[in-house]
């Protein structure tokens, strides 16, 4: 087998430079220290070894979120991590857009000059200057998919999928499925968002977060009412009332438009006395050109209820999201599809009650009566009724959320995430010749090793 000593890296691609590197031990108060030494067993053999990611954006959405704290904490296990980002112009976030909204099943026009000039060109233009061999490399999602074909990228490339491509529109999963079945696997968050015809080893990785980060520390209810209390000001937020929180991007698959007519709802039926807030909180992405259009729509609907507030691209975001999901009497998530949910995670992290959908990843995370409540997406009166209990029940609604809690803490912080990507590149890298327990099909490694891109010679070790 062809293995290289290191990763080596020439590229025009902007790159992440963390400004703290994780040593494992830091998560031994959350994780304890037990799972914190078999952490550091795992990495062991691997010291050096390299790990590369690739994808479309530096800041916003969960697959930033992620690599901003897996990264540092490869690093400080030893293993030489990167993170490279491609560059791309409107055209081209406009068509990966549209290409992620067809692979969640949406039927939408696309022409061959948004597919050969907005995306291929623009993923010819970054791989200009660009080289990189890597003892894995994990290209997420479909922006820069189509990089694994332009003899740039050398080692054992995997794709990983963060969205749900169970029903995918034809056209763009079989424009894109050479692409993905030229790699050495793909990594899904749940078995059933595997498209149809890959051809590849299949692996389950959750999304999880970051119990060091400031979004996820814990807080108590001072620090986060003097966070929060500018905006409050700013907004005429009256923190003794009860706070229902919605946070995410303005997505169509988001639905926040369903969240808002089951607020205006249960405040026309239930006639609270005092009334709850609803208060939103989303950024914009670089890759997202259609937050804002969405942002408008929400707004109109909202209708100038002054019980619905949003906040958007708000100064120390992370500070103020954390300390919101603190004070949340109760958080809502009912995305129609959804890859995973990590502000759901965040939430139940911070102990708050959430209501979400039966969508994807976020029914892997709630137990419906345990730690939240499950509703179908579009169902405006069951969230009504979930509202109307976890509003009126304090005592239930807290120990729903302190359930939720551990939950994550068991299932979702970001060291078991980065254990299964060593124990890929063990695998892979042919240290551990048995294949990792979250594996999904019966392919296996071997069986796929000659459609596989080799290391150069004068990079073997």
């Amino acid at each position: 087998m062809q293995q290289n000593t290191g990763p080596t890296h020439v590229t025009t691609l902007e790159t992440f430079h963390p400004e703290h590197i994780y040593k494992p031990e830091e998560f031994a108060p959350y994780i304890g220290d037990a799972r914190v030494e078999a952490l550091k067993q795992t990495a062991a053999p691997l010291e050096g070894k390299g790990w590369t990611n690739v994808n479309s954006t530096l800041i916003g959405g969960g697959v930033a979120e992620i690599l901003s704290s897996a990264v540092p904490l490869a690093l400080g296990l030893g293993i030489n991590a990167h993170w490279h980002v491609i560059r791309g112009n409107d055209n081209f976030f406009q068509v990966t857009k549209k290409f992620h909204n067809m692979l969640q099943g949406m039927e939408l026009p696309i022409g061959l000059e948004e597919i050969f000039q907005a995306y291929l060109n623009t993923i010819d233009e970054n791989a200009k200057n660009t080289f990189i061999a890597s003892d894995l490399v994990v290209i997420h999602d479909p922006q820069p998919a189509a990089m694994v074909m332009n003899g740039l990228i050398f080692g054992n490339i995997l794709w990983r999928c963060h969205i749900d491509t169970s029903a995918p529109s034809e056209i763009v999963w079989r424009f894109l499925l050479p692409y993905i079945n030229h790699c050495a696997g793909a990594i899904f968050t749940i078995p059933e968002f595997i498209g149809p015809g890959l051809q590849i080893p299949l692996y389950q990785i959750y999304p999880c977060i970051n119990p060091l980060a400031p979004k996820n520390r814990h807080r108590s209810d001072q620090e986060a009412l003097s966070t929060l209390d500018s905006l409050f000001s700013a907004h005429g937020v009256d923190p003794e009332r009860p706070i229902v929180a919605a946070i995410s991007r303005y997505d169509i698959h988001k639905n926040q438009s369903t969240i808002i007519s089951a607020f205006q709802e249960y405040k026309r039926r239930v006639k609270p006395d005092p009334a709850p807030y609803l208060i939103f909180v989303g950024n914009t992405a670089s890759d997202d050109p259609e937050g804002g259009a969405m942002l408008e729509k929400l707004q109109e609907q909202a209708d100038g209820d002054p019980d619905i507030i949003f906040w958007v691209n708000v100064d120390d975001n992370d500070e103020v999201v954390g300390a919101l999901m603190h004070l949340a009497r109760v958080f809502v998530h009912v995305s129609t599809k959804e890859g995973f949910g990590l502000v759901v995670t965040e939430a139940m992290w911070q102990g708050a009650p959430v209501i979400g959908s039966k969508v994807g990843g976020i029914a892997t995370q709630i137990a419906h009566g345990q730690t939240g409540f499950l509703v179908d997406p579009l169902d405006v009166e069951s969230i009504v009724q979930r509202l109307d209990y976890l509003l009126t029940h304090p005592e239930e609604a807290q120990g729903m959320g302190e359930q939720a809690r551990e939950h994550v803490r068991t299932h979702f912080l970001i060291p078991e995430l980065v254990r299964r990507y060593m124990i890929l590149m063990q695998y892979y890298s042919g240290l551990n010749s048995e294949a990792p327990d979250f594996r999904l099909n019966d392919l296996s490694y071997s069986e796929v090793l000659s459609l596989m891109r080799p290391v150069p010679p004068f990079l073997q070790g």
